[in-house]
């Protein structure tokens, strides 16, 4: 699996390498940042994270091309999980881990299916200098430095695939229905299932990005429509592997791995602003209870 993941992203970036040199474009930046003091305002489990992507193509017209590597993202991503308390942490609680990716993605539609297929190189361990990061920050702000640092996920290096397949269905001009699949395998390992509501035709001609963590759809580019638009969303995985809480330490995977999501986007003349809400469920046996985890984007231009 990691020799298909490396030429996966190896074809992919050769295919963006080549299509670079054709004259394409910057389509738009996509951006969110995570972290639960946006939610339950408690450092813990999924506790931040953040991802800055660049659109590039021949142009947009509102719809996806039929072929792939037309619309390419470069996708950089960043995110630490922690234990509960990062001093003491409770008997079988998860280790503290850190991650940053770089990632290559195509999204493209046949027959109506929208797809995108890409891959991410996730780099893990005190290699990222996340955790040294947090350390001083907390140092900066006068919290408790964390002392479980030492036993965090090793470094690494884990080449890994990721396939979506959705379809839009506009129940009205104002509202769409997208259920979806997904297929990952590489850091984690895992098949999900779910779909997303929009109330509202902002982002209705706009390429939409799926956030690792919550699995917000956050905006790529800019469509034509300003105003507001209420999101929802929900899905379940079945996760079969996670490099984050490895079997060999003792950590059992839940059964299902739960997502339930709100947010909402306004898009101004200049200025855009977008604000969600995510409910992630017990992603290990002995995790006590779910956690809610903020999300925030701001563009703000005078």
């Amino acid at each position: 699996m990691r020799n298909i993941a490396l030429t996966a992203l190896s074809i992919l970036l050769c295919l963006s390498t080549i299509a670079d040199a054709q004259q394409r474009e910057t389509l738009g930046w996509g951006r969110l940042l995570n972290n639960d003091v946006f939610g339950d305002g408690k450092d813990r489990w999924q506790t931040g994270g953040g991802v800055v992507s660049k659109v590039t193509g021949y142009g947009w017209e509102g719809v996806l091309p039929d072929r792939p590597g037309d619309i390419i993202e470069y996708r950089f991503w960043g995110g630490v999980i922690a234990p509960a308390d990062l001093v003491t942490p409770a008997a079988g609680d998860r280790r503290y881990a850190a991650s940053l990716s770089f990632g290559v993605h195509t999204y493209f539609q046949r027959r109506n299916t929208e797809f995108n297929l890409g891959a991410d190189l996730v780099i893990t361990g005190p290699q990222t200098g996340l955790g040294t990061l947090q350390r001083a920050v907390h140092q900066v702000v006068g919290e408790a430095l964390p002392t479980v640092l030492a036993t965090q996920i090793p470094n690494g290096f884990h080449p890994t695939l990721i396939a979506e397949a959705g379809r839009s269905f506009a129940i009205s001009p104002n509202v769409a229905v997208r259920p979806f699949v997904e297929v990952q395998a590489g850091v984690e390992t895992l098949v999900r299932v779910g779909g997303d509501v929009r109330i509202g035709r902002l982002g209705s001609d706009e390429l939409m990005l799926r956030d690792v963590m919550t699995g917000h759809r956050y905006r790529g580019n800019r469509g034509e429509f300003t105003g507001w638009a209420a999101v929802f969303g929900a899905d379940v995985a079945r996760v079969e592997h996670s490099t984050y809480l490895p079997a060999a330490s003792g950590y059992a995977l839940t059964d299902a791995r739960t997502r339930v999501r709100a947010g909402v986007h306004w898009q101004g003349k200049k200025s855009s602003v977008f604000y969600g809400v995510t409910y992630l469920g017990e992603e290990f046996v002995a995790q006590p209870e779910g956690q809610i985890v903020g999300s925030v984007r701001l563009n703000i231009k005078f």
